[in-house]
């Protein structure tokens, strides 16, 4: 077995999130042929002079794992649009990190392409499913054909044995397709159903997004697909359906079941700068790609100094720092709100996250005192 295969195949460890993310996502280029209706950097079909280099890539890839970084996604735009992808893939699986990718569905994502990218090392490959029907999948993917070109590409990455993952926007234009794109995906035969809760930022203040009660039923759903369902359901933006599960429930043990295994499920909550990091195409880090605040750039200083020495990313790992209700919140240490669509509705990345419909107990005692208080 060469070591990219033992990087697929063993456990990745968890790191301090004071010291290391237990993932970082590298935006290698924003060129894309796509215009996703909630794309966060309104991506356009052409490169950047200012990309991090092929050189500058590998000493990313480096520090990443000299941090103990355990995974890496290599998204976009469309990463297909640089011909190094395999070399960076090829770099990172060589030092023993967890190397993903998310092409975008486009004719560049061949069977040829797919198969280049499994031969480099690539651990997980990430495709991305809006609905279960193309006049919705490519409607929110703003290209015809987008649907078609992810089933077909679907069977080719099943062909060459690396593990699929099939990412979700979940907005008010699709919430009702989640069922059938359940269905859908199981037939897929994926690893990860990754759902990403609609933030606000770019493109994706043209959409709708669901209300906090929305939200709560969305939970629901998606718990109950979860208890039957053969590969691991995981939300981004939205950290509350931690504390969803804590309310009703004890959240099912992801690693049992005999299901097949991908890059990683984290065993602790991530939240953007703690346990996430982000590095845009242009080297300057942050703590999600949802919330675009600098703290620094590689080409400049280390990637371990600015994750673990600035004063947003430290902020962001001490709950006691939140704000608002959840601030008061007593489940902020196991979800603590996403950081990124506090920062797109209030400016304050500390703030309250405004989809969640949860009243915490101290908020709710608070409220009932002043109904009993005497005039």
């Amino acid at each position: 077995m060469n070591r990219s295969s033992l990087a697929r195949a063993s456990p990745p460890v968890m790191p301090n999130f004071d010291l290391a993310p237990f993932v970082l996502i590298w935006e290698i280029t924003r060129a894309c042929a796509l215009v996703c209706r909630h794309c966060r950097a309104s991506a356009e079909d052409r490169r950047d002079a200012a990309e991090l280099t092929t050189d500058e890539g590998r000493r990313l890839l480096d520090d990443a794992a000299a941090m103990g970084i355990p995974i890496v996604v290599l998204t976009g735009g469309d990463p297909l649009q640089r011909d190094d992808l395999e070399d960076l893939i090829a770099h990172g699986a060589g030092r023993g990190l967890r190397m993903a990718t998310i092409p975008a569905e486009t004719p560049r994502l061949t069977r040829e392409r797919i198969r280049s990218l499994a031969d480099a090392g690539v651990a997980q490959i990430a495709l991305s499913l809006d609905g279960s029907r193309p006049e919705i999948h490519d409607h929110i993917r703003g290209v015809p054909g987008c649907f078609d070109i992810a089933l077909g590409a679907a069977e080719w990455i099943r062909e060459t044995g690396v593990p699929l993952q099939i990412n979700t926007l979940v907005c008010a234009e699709n919430r009702r397709e989640l069922r059938p794109l359940a269905d859908l995906v199981e037939r897929l035969g994926i690893v990860f159903w990754e759902l990403f809760l609609l933030v606000p930022v770019g493109r994706g203040a043209e959409l709708t997004a669901c209300t906090p009660e929305e939200i709560e039923q969305i939970f629901e759903e998606l718990a109950e697909i979860d208890r039957r369902a053969r590969f691991v359901i995981r939300f981004v933006e939205a950290p509350h359906y931690r504390r969803f599960l804590a309310q009703h429930g004890p959240a099912r043990n992801v690693e049992a079941g005999g299901r097949r295994h991908g890059v990683g499920h984290a065993s602790r909550p991530v939240n953007a700068g703690s346990g996430f990091c982000f590095v845009d195409h242009r080297g300057h880090v942050c703590p999600s790609g949802f919330l675009p605040l600098p703290v620094g750039n590689v080409r400049n200083a280390p990637l371990a100094e600015l994750y673990r020495e600035s004063a947003l990313f430290r902020a962001l790992r001490d709950p006691s720092q939140l704000r608002g209700r959840c601030g008061r919140c007593e489940y902020r240490a196991v979800c603590g709100g996403s950081r990124s669509r506090a920062f797109a509705a209030t400016g304050d990345p500390l703030g309250e996250d405004p989809a969640c419909a949860y009243v915490p107990a101290s908020a709710a005692a608070d409220r009932f005192g002043a109904s009993h208080s005497s005039p």
